[in-house]
């Protein structure tokens, strides 16, 4: 992923009004990405962490999605549909995306499973278990970074659409 600005970041915003722009918080660690070990920028809101914020490269320019997540944990231990990550270490939650546009302004969501603090790109950039990836760990790992990130470009154009 490119390095982002601040700036570059509001801007890209498709489903948030101007004062949601304006009241966005950085991750902490802004300073300190390693833009090339990401898929996305997905973080929190520190102030608010019931929102959440992701941002992709689409077409050489940034889109962004605020995220709500969902008030009640699910029952069951959930898989992120983004790195479809199956040893689960950490937390999913359901995340919701106004739609951009006019769909958006009457209320049309999108919802989708995501790790609690976005940390897909690690999870796939770890070498699967000799019993998921066989004779071929690195074919594997580099098989589920392309899946993460066809995966996070459909659930951007869903939203965007």
């Amino acid at each position: 992923m490119h390095p982002l600005s601040e700036s570059d970041i509001r801007t890209a915003l498709v489903n948030a009004s101007v004062s949601e722009r304006r009241s966005l918080h950085l991750p902490p660690d802004f300073d300190e990405i390693g833009w090339a070990e990401i898929d996305y920028l997905g973080w929190r809101d520190p102030k608010s962490p019931t929102v959440g914020y992701l941002v992709i490269q689409r077409d050489e320019r940034p889109v962004g999605l605020m995220l709500r997540a969902g008030a009640v944990p699910p029952r069951t231990r959930p898989q992120c549909v983004l790195c479809e990550d199956i040893s689960l270490p950490n937390e999913v939650v359901l995340f919701s995306a106004r739609r951009a546009g006019a769909a958006g302004r009457k209320g049309d969501t999108v919802g989708t499973l995501i790790c609690a603090n976005f940390e897909c790109s690690r999870n796939v950039r770890r070498l699967p278990s000799s019993a998921m990836a066989g004779d071929d760990p690195e074919r594997v790992r580099l098989a589920r970074i392309d899946g993460l990130r066809e995966r996070v470009q459909r659930f951007v154009a869903r939203v965007c659409s």
